[in-house]
């Protein structure tokens, strides 16, 4: 989701969101409510299958897996112990697929046309007060604002290596935290020019 879009023309790219997100949702719901090793080996099939039709890279892929890999394992273990290799399968089965299965949707579909979806489903809710348009809005904010923390994380630890404080908390997070507070009262005052201030 977070800048995550590769275009394309194939199949997956011109589904519309709205049916990518339903099929995420009801794939995920079927992986959590069967919890079985069968359930866990035709989502990945499907998965697999969608990114190969999607030509989403294997490399690019495990991209989008590799920041689990030190929680994948510490549950391994964990799941051993309470269940055995079936537990194993199906909590990790499920985690791997679940999480493939959203980068593939991510990959292959625009911000805009999920925030559209979003926005779509939310106008029900303007009877009761609620504003459609501000939410899809803190959503693109709130997706927006990811990379530039972690852009910013980035250069802070670049700074920080260069100074050689590698091991001094201090000198990561004080800058971070000014930098963040910085961007978020940049953000803020081009809210109130565009007269988004209420």
């Amino acid at each position: 989701m977070i800048g995550l879009y590769r275009p394309g023309s194939t199949p997956i790219h011109r589904a519309g969101a709205g049916l990518k997100l339903l099929m995420l949702l009801v794939g995920t719901t079927a992986l959590v409510l069967v919890r079985t090793p069968l359930a866990v080996a035709v989502g990945a099939a499907v998965v697999v299958g969608a990114s190969a039709v999607a030509v989403l890279p294997p490399a690019l892929m495990w991209q989008q897996l590799r920041p689990l890999r030190w929680f994948v394992l510490a549950l391994v273990p964990l799941q051993l112990w309470a269940g055995g290799w079936r537990a194993v399968v199906v909590s990790v089965g499920t985690l791997l697929v679940t999480v493939t299965a959203a980068a593939v949707v991510t990959l292959t579909t625009r911000v805009t046309a999920v925030l559209d979806v979003i926005e779509h489903l939310t106008t029900p809710l303007r009877r009761f007060g609620v504003d459609p348009e501000r939410i899809a809005l803190v959503l693109a904010l709130t997706i927006r604002a990811v990379p530039v923390l972690a852009s910013t994380l980035d250069e802070v630890r670049d700074a920080r290596r260069a100074r050689g404080l590698e091991r001094s908390p201090r000198a990561l997070l004080v800058p971070l935290v000014v930098r963040t507070l910085r961007h978020a009262d940049r953000l803020g005052e081009a809210l109130a020019a565009r007269g988004v201030d209420d």
